[in-house]
C-alpha cells in the first residue's frame, strides 16, 4: 500500500504559479525600491548591490537606478552561467523593474522628516525583506545576491553570512569618501537587511521555491 506521506512531499505540488511569481517578485521590487530611497535620503549605503550602487551614487550624479543596472551587469552573466537560464532572466527583469521604480518612486512618495536610525533599521529590514521575497522566487537583484544564493546552494552556507564577509568589504571601502559615523549607521541597516535572510533563508526550509 502507498504511503500518503510520501504524495504530501512531492515538490510539483508545493511549486509557484506564474502568479505566485508575479505577485512575489513585484512585492520584491517595491520593498527593495523603497529601502533604498530611505538610505539615499539618509546619505547611507548598504550591503550587496544596493550598496555599491548607493556608494557610486555619490561619486557620480547619476540615479540609484541606472547605477544598480550598470554596477549590476558582470554579476548577472555570472548569475545565467552559474545558477540557469530562468533565474537569470527573472533576475534580468527585476533589474529592469528596479531600477524604474527606485528612479520613480521619490515622485510619488515625499518625507519631510527621516530619523538616521529609523532610515537604518527599516530601511535595511524592508531591503532584506524584498530580497526574501525575489529568492522565495528563484530570483534575486543579481550582485552579490545572485553569488550568495549560488554559495547557498552549492556549498549549503547560509545565504545571509557570506553576504556578510562580502558587505564588510564594501564598509572597508566606503570609509575612504564617507564619514566614519555614516558608514557605521550603514552598517546597522546591512545587519538588518542580512537578519532577515539568516532567520528566513535557512538552506531547506522552504520547498516552494529554491
Amino acid at each position: 500500500m502507498k504511503n500518503p506521506e510520501i504524495s504530501l512531499n512531492k515538490p510539483s505540488l508545493l511549486s509557484h504559479s506564474a502568479f505566485d511569481d508575479i505577485y512575489g517578485l513585484s512585492l520584491g521590487v517595491i520593498f527593495i525600491a523603497l529601502g533604498l530611497n530611505l538610505l539615499k535620503l539618509s546619505g547611507f549605503i548598504t550591503g550587496g548591490i544596493a550598496g555599491m550602487a548607493l556608494l557610486v551614487s555619490y561619486w557620480l550624479p547619476l540615479s540609484i537606478g541606472l547605477l544598480f543596472i550598470v554596477v549590476n551587469i558582470p554579476f548577472l552573466i555570472f548569475a545565467y552561467f552559474s545558477m540557469g537560464k530562468a533565474f537569470a532572466l527573472k533576475t534580468v527583469f527585476v533589474n529592469v523593474v528596479l531600477g524604474l521604480s527606485t528612479h520613480f518612486l521619490p515622485y510619488f512618495i515625499h518625507i519631510d522628516y527621516l530619523h538616521p536610525m529609523f532610515a537604518a533599521l527599516f530601511g535595511g529590514t524592508i531591503i532584506g525583506l524584498g530580497i526574501l521575497c525575489l529568492a522565495r522566487h528563484n530570483a534575486s537583484v543579481g550582485g552579490t545576491g545572485a553569488l550568495t544564493l549560488w554559495i547557498q546552494k552549492k556549498y549549503q552556507i547560509n545565504a545571509g553570512k557570506s553576504q556578510m564577509v562580502l558587505d564588510a568589504l564594501i564598509f572597508v571601502l566606503a570609509l575612504t569618501c564617507l564619514d566614519a559615523s555614516i558608514v557605521a549607521l550603514s552598517a546597522v541597516s546591512a545587519i538588518a537587511m542580512n537578519a532577515m535572510l539568516i532567520i528566513w533563508h535557512k538552506p531547506g526550509r522552504y520547498t516552494g521555491g529554491i
